[in-house]
């Protein structure tokens, strides 16, 4: 038997519980529209007339939320290295580096922009 017949049947079943999800949830849910539901919602701060005077939210929040997540993301790259450090040699160093510094550049540059800043 192929070795990958069995990856193929997994990605398969996959697929259908993804689909079925899917097409199962808009069979059965409603689809009953009504104000509260079609109203803006933000961090758990309700859209009623009284909170209009605070506003929205500023972008720079979701900027650097976002940031966050772009180079936490990143960093999550170095996980697979840091376990083979001992039979990666000094390539393993040196790609190591040079990524660690690829990162390090726009992270720079975004803290030098004021991308960083909360006010």
């Amino acid at each position: 038997m192929n070795p990958y017949v069995s990856l193929l049947i997994m990605a398969a079943v996959a697929m259908v519980i993804a689909i079925g999800g899917l097409v199962l949830s808009a069979i059965v849910s409603p689809n009953r529209r009504n104000r509260v539901k079609v109203a803006n919602y933000e961090c758990g701060i309700d859209p009623t007339p009284t909170n209009t005077d605070h506003g929205r939210f500023p972008v720079a929040f979701y900027l650097v939320g976002m940031t966050f997540i772009i180079f936490d993301v990143e960093v999550v790259f170095l996980y697979p290295w840091a376990t083979a450090f001992a039979q990666l040699g000094f390539f393993g160093l040196s790609a190591a580096l040079v990524f660690i510094a690829l990162i390090t550049v726009p992270y720079v540059l975004e803290w030098r922009r004021g991308g960083l800043d909360w006010e």
